[in-house]
């Protein structure tokens, strides 16, 4: 079953109007429907904080300890990539600097993981 809904209807209506005013206006048609789309999200998350508000729910926070765990394998790929390629590039015995370089850094990730859950 096909829904239309609001989010829809304005994107029909950005794809006619960049057909219509052309390729030149395509950064400001998206600009717009974007705008659209943002408060569109808005008003759908107010929605349901309301109707969580009224059966007195306890609020929903993110959890600072995921979005560090995240931070911390996003530095650990971004650090232990470019390191195994470079080790691997300039090493005859690359393989057992590599695996403990890797072995480091699952070892660090593991243990930030372990000991934020205490």
């Amino acid at each position: 079953m096909v829904r239309s809904s609001s989010s829809d209807d304005e994107l029909r209506a950005a794809v006619a109007a960049r057909r219509e005013l052309g390729p030149e206006y395509e950064d400001s048609l998206v600009e717009g429907f974007l705008e659209k789309m943002d408060q569109e999200i808005d008003r759908r998350v107010d929605d349901r904080v309301a109707a969580r508000s009224h059966k007195d729910a306890p609020a929903v926070r993110p959890s600072v300890d995921a979005g560090q765990r995240l931070a911390l394998s996003i530095v650990s790929i971004f650090f232990g990539v470019p390191a195994t390629a470079g080790i691997a590039s300039s090493t005859d015995g690359g393989i057992i600097v590599i695996l403990i370089l890797w072995l480091g850094i699952v070892g660090v990730n593991a243990a930030f993981a372990l000991g934020r859950r205490r």
